[in-house]
């Protein structure tokens, strides 16, 4: 029997892995799995729209969906979530020394509708009083020149977003003091390279990522699964076969990651971490599905829209496909 061809782009994570090699083969699905970095995929699917499926910024697709036809749909898998607190970056000359100082400063960001400082903003407003028009925004290559907006956007004036110099990087301008701090995915190399001049707001970010934890039960969500839109309507059941394949893939994970005859990961308290993460956060720490998430999902709303990037508020039932938000019982 024929199953569908369809091509999926994805980084390389442990809850994808099985997906990737084929321990799980979605329901009536021929997948081309193939794995690219995320910067590489965002870039591909929303310039060009090269695969049927992609892994996609959260905040990315919010954009699209904010505009005529919208190109994607979503399913409710998330393959990348992350605590932000730890990516905001200083520069030791800043004087910046707790978030209230942030206010009217200079600030990086590779791209102003990345996700992470979506994140990052919103919760530097909600828990810590910075407005996200308190600031100057300077955006452009981390570390290679010449990035730019993968989408183009229609801010209110009250942000003030400028792109930074052609042949410079926002790494080396927060080393330099050229700009005060920088919100962002990925760690700049001078952080590593000259600690004595780069450093954390937060230092201690695994406590403070763990009280706010507690604090909102919020683990950020980074990406979600995208399908083109016309792929979808025309193969309506794809959504729910790639919905329970992601979930299965996830599974193995969370069953490998606990397995103590031999690390599969390097990290040699692996087993502890696992432990940890989940007195902290519960036996199933990295949920699927609309329900699980929805507390998640609309402070992100709010954000996006508070920060200009989408014209309305979303709703969290406009994002994903309608077949994701229920399952059959026997």
């Amino acid at each position: 029997m024929s199953r569908l061809p369809l091509s999926l782009a994805c980084w390389g994570y442990d809850r994808t892995a099985a997906l990737a090699d084929g321990r799980v083969r979605p329901e009536g699905i021929d997948l081309n799995f193939q794995v690219l970095d995320v910067e590489e995929t965002f870039f591909r699917m929303l310039r060009n729209r090269e695969f049927d499926a992609a892994e996609l910024s959260m905040s990315s697709y919010c954009v699209t969906l904010g505009r005529d036809n919208p190109a994607f749909v979503a399913i409710p898998v998330f393959p990348s979530r992350f605590f932000r607190h730890s990516c905001i970056f200083i520069s030791a000359s800043s004087g910046i020394q707790k978030p209230a100082d942030l206010v009217g400063k200079r600030i990086g960001v590779p791209e102003y509708q990345m996700t992470a400082p979506v994140w990052i903003r919103g919760i530097l407003q909600d828990e810590y009083g910075v407005d996200p028009a308190s600031v100057t925004y300077h955006t452009g290559g981390e570390e290679e020149p010449g990035r730019d907006e993968k989408l183009k956007l229609d801010l209110p004036a009250k942000f003030q977003v400028d792109p930074i110099p052609a042949d410079r990087t926002l790494s080396q301008m927060l080393a330099n003091g050229e700009i005060d701090a920088l919100y962002t995915a990925r760690a700049p190399s001078t952080f590593y390279t000259a600690p004595e001049k780069v450093r954390r707001l937060f230092p201690d970010f695994v406590e403070v990522e763990k009280g706010y934890f507690r604090k909102t039960g919020i683990f950020p969500i980074m990406h979600v699964v995208a399908l083109r839109r016309d792929i979808y309507e025309n193969n309506r059941w794809i959504a729910q076969a790639l919905f329970k394949a992601f979930a299965q893939a996830q599974e193995l994970a969370y069953q490998e990651l606990l397995v103590s005859a031999s690390l599969k990961t390097m990290l040699p308290w692996q087993i502890a971490a696992v432990e940890d993460a989940i007195a902290t956060m519960g036996q199933r720490w990295w949920p699927y599905g609309v329900e699980a998430n929805r507390h998640v999902i609309e402070p992100f709303l709010r954000y996006h829209h508070e920060q200009g990037l989408s014209s309305r508020l979303l709703a969290v039932d406009e994002m994903f496909a309608a077949e994701t938000f229920s399952e059959f019982k026997i």
